[in-house]
């Protein structure tokens, strides 16, 4: 191995422990806390060496939420593929985006409620996040008819965002959960 090599792996190395730090601490202790200082005493490097890694807590931020988009587009693709009709696949994949987001609550939070420097709904998207709209959009091909499948898609999955932050938040009764998800489902694929 060259030297080049060694120090490329070493840095990859050392992003990979920098996004684990922030995912870990995000998801004990909230966003709030991870800040450079902190996760530079939590690696045991200097903040100039999380520097430059990264620009700074969003680009860390950033790369946590492509990461997750990359776990969540596998979850759903399980759900999507294991499902034996389109309607069990629209209820699965429901069920799997809205159990991401409650066993997950701030890597979720730093997907799709905190403000990150990522270009969303564009081609210039980053894979993992394509991947996960990808999934969204096979599981309502079936149900597209006359609808354009983009617009079709960003509808359902508004929908299942806006129930679960609602419930997260406290704003709808977190009993009512299963039964807003099978309205929706029904409603949607009717």
């Amino acid at each position: 191995m060259s030297i080049q090599e060694r120090r490329e792996r070493e840095r990859s190395e050392r992003e990979r422990l920098i996004v684990t730090a922030a995912r870990e601490l995000a998801e004990a202790e909230g966003w709030d806390a991870v800040t450079t200082r902190r996760l530079a005493a939590e690696i045991e490097y200097s903040q100039p060496v999380l520097y430059s890694h990264f620009s700074g807590k969003g680009a860390i931020m950033a790369a946590v939420a492509v990461e997750g988009c990359a776990e969540m587009a596998v979850e759903l693709r399980q759900a999507r593929t294991a499902a034996g009709d389109p309607k069990q696949a629209l209820a699965g994949v429901a069920a799997a985006y809205a159990d991401f987001a409650e066993r997950r609550p701030a890597l979720y939070d730093v997907m799709f409620t905190h403000a990150v420097d990522l270009p969303f709904a564009t081609p210039e998207a980053p894979a993992a996040l394509q991947e996960a709209f990808g999934e969204f959009r096979e599981t309502v091909r079936a149900f597209a008819g006359e609808d354009e499948l983009e617009t079709l898609t960003e509808t359902f999955w508004s929908g299942l965002h806006g129930l679960v932050t609602l419930m997260r938040d406290g704003r709808l009764r977190h009993e009512g959960h299963d039964r807003r998800l099978a309205v929706l489902i029904r409603r949607f694929s009717s």
